[in-house]
This record gives structure tokens, C-alpha cells and sequence, in this order.
């Protein structure tokens, strides 16, 4: 949930910022839910190369970003993406736990940071190519996880933007507020009720389970300032214009999509992951 600094209650987002953030989400948006939709080789590539940024951005923000660290890292996730792009899910497993571990070593003083960092883009790529690979409801289900985030992020701006009021944990993040939270969750539930009326799924368990992805991309996107806050960074690049950069555009996502994994998988197994969130 990206809400930006929270104004007084009836006022209005800036239009110049509030455009760009249009702007972007009209192109990028449709490029995601494509090649979601396509699925295979293209999912997998556009999710690699976004975890290798993630990675990327992450090393810059606590201040790990050498050559040899990022293109160590890069070589290894590019290689997991690769083997798991194509079913080979151990290989990709044991590719990024000896990468995890020449990472490590080679970030030395920030070896913790730089060990969180891989497994942060680690976890992204694997879960988002899992939920996706179900042949049955793999991209119901990875639609399902991608609109309840953009519900919560859009009905979190929104509201607070709109209503204002209280901060949520001024400590950490202080752009945001109970009431974007709240529309943000509302509006999640938005998202369940929507599918289930289209036939996807039974309406109580998505209700239940939008809840729990709201919450959980709202939890981590307060993680990601968490980790901007700690070393002073505002954005994490400036790769999206009105965004930021892809730790701040997707860190709602990341923590979602792997916890819509963990439940599919938790119920059916690893490769009927999208089964197992959509189906109860």
C-alpha cells in the first residue's frame, strides 16, 4: 500500500504526481496481466528480470550495490528463473542456496543485509512463477493476488488522501494512515466478492483470503520503508515515473504472492499452488 504523505482530511492528491502514477500504471499494468496471462517462458523472463531490479535496488538502499555483489547476484537469479522456467524446481533450489552463499561472502561487512536482499527477490521469483505454472487456475489465481494488492494500494491512496487522520505507525512510515488502511482492506474485499460472482471461487474463503493478502501486502510494503527509513532513503530508484522504483511498487506484492503461495501450496502441493488458493 503505497499511500503517499497523508494531507488533511478533504483534500486532494497532487495532480502533477497523481498523473504520473496514472500514466504508468495504464502502461505497465496491461504488460503485466499479458504476459500473465501468457504464461511459460514469458512470465518467467519478465519475472526474473524484475526480481534481478529488485535485488539490484535493494543492494543501492543499504548501501551493498558493488559491481561484483550485483553481478553475482544477477548471474544467480537469472539462473534459478531459468531452471525453474523450465520444471527443474530442485536445481533452481540448490542454484540459489549456493548463490545465497557465495552472495554472503562476498558482501562481507553487509553480508546480513546482502543475504536478506537475494532472498527477498529469491522468494518473489519463485512464488510468482509457482502460482502461475498450475495449469487449472494459475492465472485466476495470480490475477486474483495482483488485483487484491493494486485494490489495497488504490484504496489505500484514496482514502487517505481523502479522509486522513490518525498515522498507522508514524515511526516507520509516516505517509500512512488507519483510514487508507482500512480502504485499502475494504477495497480488497471488493476484489473477492467480484471473482466469486464471476463463478471463481466461493465467496467466504476468497473474502477470508483477500483479507489476509491485504493485510499481508500492507505489512509489506511497512517492511520495505522499514528498510528505507533505517539507511535514509526516500525511494528505492526512480526506474517508475510517479512510483519510484520496484522495491516500492512491489513490495506489496512480494509479500503477498508468497504468502498466496505458502496457502496453495499448504492445501495442494507445490505445483497446484493456484489450485489451492482459488479452489475450497
Amino acid at each position: 500500500m503505497n499511500e503517499p504523505d497523508a494531507a488533511p482530511a478533504g483534500s486532494q492528491p497532487a495532480p502533477s504526481n497523481l498523473v504520473m502514477r496514472v500514466l504508468a500504471a495504464l502502461v505497465l499494468a496491461p504488460l503485466a496481466i499479458a504476459l500473465a496471462y501468457a504464461g511459460g517462458w514469458l512470465w518467467a523472463l519478465l519475472v526474473t528480470l524484475v526480481s534481478i531490479g529488485l535485488f539490484a535496488e535493494w543492494l543501492m538502499v543499504v548501501g551493498a550495490g558493488s559491481v561484483a555483489l550485483t553481478g553475482a547476484g544477477t548471474i544467480v537469479i537469472a539462473m534459478m528463473g531459468s531452471c525453474v522456467a523450465f520444471g527443474a524446481l530442485k536445481t533452481a533450489v540448490i542454484t540459489g542456496l549456493i548463490g545465497g552463499t557465495i552472495v554472503t561472502v562476498i558482501a562481507r561487512g553487509k553480508f546480513v543485509w546482502a543475504a536478506s536482499g537475494f532472498a527477498y527477490a529469491s522468494a518473489a521469483l519463485l512464488a510468482s512463477i509457482l502460482v502461475r505454472q498450475d495449469l487449472v487456475n494459475g492465472f485466476a489465481a495470480l490475477m486474483f493476488v495482483l488485483l487484491v494488492v493494486w485494490a489495497t494500494d488504490i484504496g489505500g491512496y484514496f482514502a487517505g488522501r481523502g479522509i486522513g487522520g490518525p498515522k498507522l505507525w508514524p515511526r516507520v512510515s509516516p505517509k500512512k494512515t488507519w483510514s487508507g488502511a482500512l480502504g485499502g482492506f475494504a477495497a480488497s474485499l471488493l476484489v473477492a466478492a467480484a471473482f466469486a460472482a464471476c463463478g471463481l471461487g466461493k465467496m467466504v474463503p476468497l473474502l477470508l483470503v483477500s483479507g489476509i493478502l491485504s493485510v499481508v501486502s500492507a505489512c509489506g510494503d511497512l517492511f520495505e520503508s522499514a528498510v528505507k527509513r533505517r539507511f535514509g532513503v526516500k525511494d528505492s530508484s526512480h526506474l517508475i515515473p510517479g512510483h519510484g522504483g520496484l522495491l516500492d511498487r512491489l513490495d506489496g506484492f512480494v509479500a503477498a504472492i508468497l504468502v498466496a503461495w505458502i496457502i496453495g501450496f499448504l492445501r495442494h502441493g507445490v505445483h497446484s499452488a493456484g489450485s489451492g488458493l482459488m479452489v475450497w
